[in-house]
């Protein structure tokens, strides 16, 4: 009788979460290109193309051999180099506007990687609007947006990192570069941040942390010390902006421990994705990732060792 209705309970539970998953896919849609929003209990979330960045595989991923790679990316129809995109993601409750991550902005230069402003625009919303931003980590792809000419494109927003990376790519002594990583990212960091830092609006936080009502901030180091996950609840729907849990995910969730070079810890990049990617899929939450293709926000599912990405906008 028992193991009955422990049965019936976790069907029950199931079930609910079928439910909610449901209702958030009903409620999605693309609106324009480069934008596509869905409901969160009371949140508006828009999915914002902040552009792509064509990644060369064969030298920037370890832990699988070249054949491989192909391999698996001739399966996902792709081929080396690989256009990944990079999502930044737009919450709206009420007059409350929070961005996730900023893309590249200037920093890598004039193509298709500077399209945040373009995407913001058309959903209605100018950058004086944002109250505050949530970076995953301290990475070009993802702080160059909040400067322009070195000043802060966000004059009113409130810029919320894990502390760890501000410790690591502000210290003075970092910025001829350090422990093999490129000298640019530490002075890009410094470009990035030099004019919240000067205003009084870059907040750290250490540890896991309520940064604002319903979002938590919850470390995941390995890609960066500081590398952080968002949770985002509202009225009993969650979902988790995971940064840069995974960067190819044709290569990346069918074989979880390849690592990419960008990874300061390797085998703690490894170990995070794995033990991320059990917990997202035990429980049914809906993710949203910075290199997923756009708009990126789906559930991961199991297959045994490996795992697999349904896009919310489709069945699973």
């Amino acid at each position: 009788m028992k193991f009955r209705t422990l049965t019936m309970l976790g069907a029950t539970i199931t079930l609910a979460l079928l439910s909610q998953q449901a209702a958030i896919a009903s409620a999605a849609q693309a609106t324009s290109a480069g934008q596509y929003r869905f409901e969160l209990g009371d949140l508006h979330v828009i999915s914002l193309d902040a552009g792509t960045v064509p990644l060369d595989a064969h030298t920037l991923l370890k832990g699988v051999a070249t054949a491989q790679m192909d391999k698996l990316l001739t399966q996902a129809s792709l081929s080396n180099p690989v256009d990944s995109s990079i999502n930044a993601f737009l919450i709206v409750e009420g007059s409350h506007r929070i961005l996730i991550d900023t893309g590249p902005g200037d920093f890598f230069g004039p193509g298709d990687s500077g399209k945040l402003m373009a995407s913001l625009k058309a959903v209605g919303v100018e950058p004086g609007d944002i109250d505050d931003i949530l970076l995953t980590h301290l990475h070009p792809d993802h702080e160059g947006g909040l400067v322009h000419a070195g000043r802060a494109v966000f004059p009113h927003a409130t810029v919320f990192v894990g502390k760890p990376d501000v410790d690591l790519f502000l210290a003075k002594q970092s910025q001829s570069g350090a422990d093999g990583v490129d000298k640019a990212l530490f002075q890009q960091a410094s470009v990035a941040l030099a004019p919240y830092m000067a205003s009084g609006r870059l907040k750290p936080f250490s540890g896991q942390t309520e940064v604002l009502p319903g979002i938590t901030a919850i470390p995941a180091p390995g890609h960066t010390p500081g590398h952080s996950i968002y949770r985002v609840q509202s009225k009993g729907q969650t979902m988790s902006f995971i940064g840069d849990l995974i960067h190819i995910a044709a290569i990346q969730f069918p074989n979880p421990a390849v690592t990419i070079i960008y990874d300061v810890d390797q085998s703690r990049a490894a170990r995070q994705r794995t033990e991320r990617f059990n917990a997202f899929v035990a429980s049914h939450q809906l993710v949203a990732g910075a290199h997923l293709a756009f708009p990126g926000v789906g559930y991961i599912e199991g297959q045994g060792s490996a795992y697999r990405f349904v896009p919310l906008d489709q069945p699973h």
